[in-house]
């Protein structure tokens, strides 16, 4: 045996650790450039919550006025207004992302299941890339589409005229609604939701489920008792990943939700609230984004934002909690 080979084993174990210090470094980095962007923003945007306190967070008055008066109180460089109650903005965000999360969810889990277990090889061959194509679609084509179909067929075909009329002091329906979001945003995240819990049913060892087949279980119910338990964390990771596309969108939803910020009340009656017109936090952010030149806009519109990204940041940190019992299973996403 020459020097050669036995200098060998030291140089793997020299360039394994190089690697390793080197992926440890890159986590690092990407770690302390998350938390430096999460204190920027809320940096910024501390004082139009160190104004406004937990008010912040209620209601009262017009959104749009309160914020009219918040940049031109920056524009006109006069005394900074501050008050800001974004109620309307979050309950918009709320009944939208969760509705399109529960219907994306249940659909999602069906047709994952169709496409792992039960459907044709070919079938399979030519919906998977079809699925990743549609998650990768940009969300200014699905806005287009919600313009020019969804919002039509609503504001023309479902919206009679007394339902109009019976809220026509307080809002006009013109068929951008919280309806019309959620039906978008569904199409948006549902192929996310999808891919995710496909690639977390295949990763369920087959051995389990022709165990169960063998004692005469059915295949549906085998698949739904043991694929499916077995999946649960990634059913999770795709659902956190979804729900967190769902809040940060904003391109779509402020041509689809009709760009208006008011809170949808069901005390209006079903199914009229559904077809009332509502903003979103990260929509406002669009809307607004050319107003930063007033100081008192600009922490505003940062305040926004410090909420959508602490909003994400408690998601992930719920999937994590939630898929820690189910490690046991094995399949962890």
């Amino acid at each position: 045996m020459d020097e050669d080979d036995l200098l060998e084993p030291d140089r793997s174990t020299a360039q394994d650790r190089r690697a390793e210090l080197s992926l440890g470094a890159l986590v690092f980095a990407v770690l302390a450039l998350l938390l430096a962007m999460f204190a920027f923003v809320l940096h910024e945007g501390w004082p139009s919550f160190a104004h406004n306190g937990l008010g912040w967070f209620g209601g009262g008055g017009s959104v749009d006025q309160q914020i009219q008066a918040i940049f031109t109180s920056g524009d006109l460089k006069t005394t900074p207004v501050y008050t800001f109650h974004a109620w309307p903005l979050i309950w918009g965000t709320i009944l939208i992302t969760a509705g399109a999360v529960v219907i994306a969810f249940v659909s999602s889990l069906f047709v994952a299941v169709f496409l792992v277990e039960f459907s044709p090889e070919w079938l399979r061959r030519m919906l998977d890339p079809v699925v990743r194509l549609l998650a990768s679609v940009p969300s200014i084509v699905y806005g287009l589409a919600g313009v020019l179909v969804i919002v039509p067929l609503i504001g023309n075909h479902l919206i009679t005229e007394t339902e109009k009329a019976s809220v026509t002091p307080a809002i006009q329906l013109s068929g951008a609604s919280v309806l019309a979001a959620v039906l978008i945003l569904t199409v948006m995240i549902a192929p996310i939701m999808i891919a995710v819990f496909a690639d977390g049913l295949r990763a369920v060892p087959r051995g389990w489920l022709e165990g169960s087949l063998a004692l005469g279980i059915n295949p549906w119910r085998t698949f739904w008792k043991v694929g499916v338990r077995t999946a649960r964390p990634a059913l999770i990771a795709g659902t956190v990943l979804a729900t967190a596309r769902a809040l940060g969108e904003a391109i779509m939803l402020s041509l689809v939700s009709g760009g208006v910020p008011f809170a949808p009340n069901p005390a209006d009656g079903f199914p009229i609230f559904l077809f009332e017109p509502t903003q979103t936090l990260a929509a406002t952010i669009i809307r607004n984004g050319d107003q930063l030149d007033s100081p008192p806009m600009k922490h505003t519109l940062y305040a926004i934002a410090a909420v959508l990204l602490f909003s994400a940041a408690m998601l992930s940190l719920i999937g994590w909690a939630a898929k820690q019992p189910m490690r046991r299973y094995g399949v962890v996403a």
